[in-house]
């Protein structure tokens, strides 16, 4: 339970460490950035499981970068359903999703 906990709040302060480095993003504070986390988790699980499962094949003609597409939508869906957390763009959330990407690839081989 403190595994999950720790996870959850790491993952809102990278959230809100990729505001500072992707212009078009923006999170308001630390309550916005766990309440977006807890939103784009959500997404993830049920939206985001059933889209990669659907353009699996296609994500092998693309070397997987098809999935980079599928998470900046679900972040996009995200900003429009969380108070406090707003990208400016397609390209912006693009971007913050190769972002968020690199980050939790560097918080899995830390924890």
């Amino acid at each position: 339970m403190l595994g999950l906990i720790l996870r959850w709040v790491l993952s809102a302060l990278v959230l809100l460490a990729v505001t500072y480095v992707v212009p078009g993003f923006r999170v308001a504070n630390l309550s916005s950035a766990l309440v977006a986390v807890v939103v784009i988790g959500f997404l993830n699980m049920t939206l985001g499981l059933l889209l990669k499962a659907v353009t699996f094949p296609f994500a092998i003609l693309t070397l997987g970068l098809i999935f980079l597409v599928i998470n900046a939508v679900i972040l996009l869906l995200a900003s429009k359903i969380s108070p406090g957390f707003q990208i400016a763009s397609f390209g912006a959330a693009f971007i913050g999703a190769a972002v968020l990407a690199i980050f939790h690839l560097i918080l899995d081989a830390i924890l």
